[in-house]
């Protein structure tokens, strides 16, 4: 509203939506967090994050990790099949933004390095030194993975094992995505599933507005740090 010149307070806003009985429906979590940690099998990198999440330089500190999503095919007997798809992610801390992602039917390292392509040429525009934080999945211990940041002369970044809090804010992410147009809704194909996650990502970028930023998209922030 405030976008659209409406100068009106957070909690007028709040006692109308209660007189209209206007409600976010919520979910709780439906099945347990998916893990790529395998053990350790390639390279651990140190924590150099350490929840310093906030930056106010654009591409400098990007964070990933893969998501699970369940979805469901119907055969001509009525037959029911569960299945499942695959998001990997890369987000500017900056300003929350997505800035590449994979979507597939299988967790794999194919997707999450073609997503990491797309993320170090986007950000190859920041005039600092990149941070590149994951957890210790399996993807991210690969030498392929580690062995590209470094020709890149990108910093590796891994959570602690275990500890989810030192990649919260992905996992803010997720937990939006999931509460907005997954958790509560039923997808019958890959093909809808992938469609809703590629149409969110775009209004979540482009579109959804935060607190944080002033009331404005991460585009939008994104857009306001460049120099007029």
């Amino acid at each position: 509203m405030r976008n659209q010149g409406w100068k009106i307070n957070k909690k007028k806003v709040q006692r109308i939506m209660q007189k209209l009985s206007l409600q976010v429906t919520s979910f709780s979590r439906k099945s347990r967090k998916y893990s790529s940690y395998k053990g350790k099998i390639g390279t651990i990198a140190p924590n150099r994050i350490r929840r310093r999440f906030k930056t106010h330089i654009p591409h400098q500190k990007i964070t990933t990790d893969t998501s699970e999503f369940k979805y469901y095919e119907v055969d001509v007997k009525g037959n029911v099949t569960m299945h499942k798809l695959y998001l990997d992610p890369f987000l500017d801390m900056c300003n929350g933004e997505i800035i590449s992602f994979g979507i597939a039917k299988n967790p794999s390292v194919k997707n999450v390095m073609e997503a990491l392509e797309k993320a170090i040429d986007i950000t190859s525009d920041c005039p600092y030194r990149r941070i590149f934080h994951s957890d210790q999945g399996l993807a991210y211990q690969m030498k392929a993975y580690s062995s590209r940041l470094k020709k890149e002369l990108i910093l590796q970044s891994m959570s602690r094992k275990g500890n989810c809090l030192d990649n919260s804010v992905m996992e803010n992410f997720f937990g939006l995505l999931k509460q907005e147009i997954y958790y509560g809704i039923v997808y019958y194909s890959y093909e809808d599933l992938k469609s809703a996650i590629e149409r969110y990502i775009k209004y979540y970028n482009e579109q959804r507005i935060k607190e944080r930023l002033g009331w404005i998209s991460p585009v939008q922030y994104r857009l306001s740090l460049l120099p007029a």
